[in-house]
């Protein structure tokens, strides 16, 4: 009686088959993170968003796909730093690649906040809270630790300024802007009172650094020797965050702050529309300044890259913050300008969406850098 052969196990992937694709996610994925989370928030603040049928529940949709999101970009990073720990500390310690740590901090602190203004609509109250407080007290250290640590590493290691050094800088921005949500969860007293001064704090900090960084990147812009190159360009619509996020963070201040302490609202906002109308009326002149950039590098070759995700969070910043100047104002102008950047920032998301998307299904956007070809040095061809 003959005996079957067992048969043969079919091999195995390998760990480093499945991991390797990870070896070049860098912190600049968070990146699609922030992008989609601001969509959510900023549509649910639009003038009359309460009116639109179903606007709402799209705008908790996509706050939960950036909650998704969040979740497996900190699951692929643990293991990238697991797996591929040398190119995580090379990431680290690069003074090109160090400063996207600034967008770790701002996607937790987005879908943080997310939680709270949207995502309380599906998962409830209370675990929005518990899910904000976490989120909000991670990003917020994360984004301290960066907004020291990057800028040292860029001091001591050098580097050409490009507008990716804002990102470490505009972190706290974020946390002093969405911080104030937390005040009337608070007791009374000093957990409020203690709140709202470090808010103010990292609002200080934040624009002042922003107003260090900024000349560097204008002289950045002119120079003969070390132009921006191409896939840089659209980073320049970095510049925005902190001008968005400034105003934003104005408006909620005025909105929750006399609560806490002895300063009447219309004096609240009276100083909310006085730093808030200057500063989107620049971000206005930047946003049309960077955009004809872009413009001229597209028609220079500029092809897409994960730098395009830079047109969707810093705009998101200038949609709230336009909707905070036409709540205090009353006037219909900044309510047509909050909607009609909107429109901008969902144009923007769905391009830099179906481009990612596509780029991952190809393996181009995960594939390691491309060597550059080194053309032969003159009188060094062999000859018959």
């Amino acid at each position: 009686m003959a005996i079957a052969a067992p048969a043969l196990a079919r091999p195995l992937p390998q760990p480093h088959l499945l991991l390797g694709p990870l070896r070049h996610l860098g912190p600049n994925w968070y990146a699609p993170v922030m992008g989609t989370a601001i969509v959510g928030t900023a549509g649910a603040g639009l003038p009359g968003a309460d009116g639109v049928p179903g606007l709402r529940t799209a705008c908790t949709a996509v706050w939960a796909l950036s909650l998704a999101l969040l979740l497996t970009l900190l699951c692929a990073r643990a293991l990238h730093w697991t797996h591929h720990h040398d190119q995580a500390r090379a990431h680290l310690l690069d003074p090109a690649t160090a400063p996207f740590y600034g967008c770790l901090a701002m996607a937790l602190t987005a879908v943080g906040g997310g939680a709270l203004l949207v995502g309380r609509d599906w998962i409830g109250l209370p675990a929005a809270l518990a899910l904000d407080a976490i989120l909000f007290t991670t990003g917020t250290v994360v984004g301290l630790v960066a907004g020291v640590a990057v800028p040292y590493l860029l001091v001591v290691r050098g580097g050409a300024p490009s507008p990716v050094w804002l990102l470490p800088v505009v972190a706290p921005m974020v946390s002093a802007a969405l911080g104030p949500l937390f005040l009337p969860h608070l007791p009374p007293g000093q957990w409020q009172l203690t709140l709202l001064v470090a808010c103010l704090a990292m609002f200080g900090l934040s624009l002042l650094a922003t107003l260090v960084m900024l000349p560097l990147v204008l002289a950045r812009l002119v120079s003969t020797t070390a132009p921006l190159p191409l896939v840089l360009t659209p980073t320049l619509f970095l510049a925005l965050g902190p001008l968005g996020q400034s105003t934003t963070a104005a408006g909620n201040f005025a909105d929750l702050a006399p609560g806490v302490v002895p300063v009447p609202h219309g004096i609240a906002a009276a100083v909310a529309v006085l730093y808030g109308v200057p500063v989107m009326g620049f971000a206005l002149l930047w946003l049309a300044f960077a955009g004809a950039l872009v413009l001229h590098a597209r028609r220079r070759g500029m092809g897409f890259a994960m730098t395009w995700w830079a047109f969707t969070f810093p705009v998101g910043t200038c949609v709230t913050g336009a909707a905070g100047l036409g709540r205090h104002t009353g006037l219909v102008a900044f309510d047509v300008l909050a909607v009609a950047l909107y429109g901008l920032l969902l144009t923007a998301w769905a391009g830099a969406s179906v481009r990612t998307v596509r780029g991952l299904v190809s393996g181009e956007l995960l594939a390691g850098p491309r060597p550059v070809p080194v053309a032969p040095r003159p009188g060094t061809a062999r000859t018959r």
